[in-house]
């Protein structure tokens, strides 16, 4: 581990030590009034239906949860995910590669936070998980139809795409019946 990995893992643990009115309140002084994330669901392009998804565990939470960050200012979305999705599990996908969710944009229910949601499919038996040990503790790949204990967001998100413990408790502004985009024809 390089020392640049081990003073960002640092500083991850120092921000999410702070009590929460002191992280929003720096994180919404360095960031737009709109806090705008990338968020990855990753599939596993090996597995059977219902599949599996990788899931990552932080310091700062209580459960599973995406691979997941906040956008630089002016990072396309897809590039954001990508790179969220790198430097948290390892895992590489080319933004190129990444379908947009349908809907591509969840805001939050505080209307503070907008996730751009992007899918994408990886062979799990051949790509590495790869953790810093500070931002995040583990990854894994879990099966749809047995997840671990999800954060509530988690959860929210999948059940928007009919994924996970709240499939099917789509929010009034979601009218698509299937919002999950499928496998691609690419992929093995």
């Amino acid at each position: 581990m390089n020392i640049s990995r081990q003073l960002r893992g640092l500083a991850y643990q120092v921000f999410y030590g702070l009590p929460l009115p002191v992280r929003r309140h720096v994180a919404r002084a360095v960031s737009p009034k709109f806090l705008v994330g990338a968020v990855a669901v990753i599939r596993d392009s090996e597995a059977a239906e219902p599949g599996r998804v990788l899931l990552l565990r932080q310091p700062s939470s209580r459960g599973w949860g995406l691979p997941a960050g906040l956008l630089k200012r002016g990072e396309l979305p897809a590039v954001g995910a990508a790179r969220e999705l790198f430097e948290e599990s390892g895992v590489r996908i080319e933004p190129g590669d990444l379908r947009p969710g349908n809907p591509n944009a969840i805001l939050h229910p505080n209307a503070a936070n907008v996730d751009m949601v992007w899918f994408g499919w990886v062979p799990a038996s051949s790509t590495p998980l790869v953790v810093d040990g500070g931002e995040v503790l583990e990854a894994r790949w879990f099966p749809l139809d047995d997840l671990p204990p999800l954060t509530w967001p988690t959860a929210r998100l999948l059940g928007i795409y009919g994924l996970g413990p709240r499939a099917g408790e789509l929010p009034p502004s979601v009218t698509v019946s299937d919002t999950a985009p499928t496998r691609p024809a690419s992929a093995p």
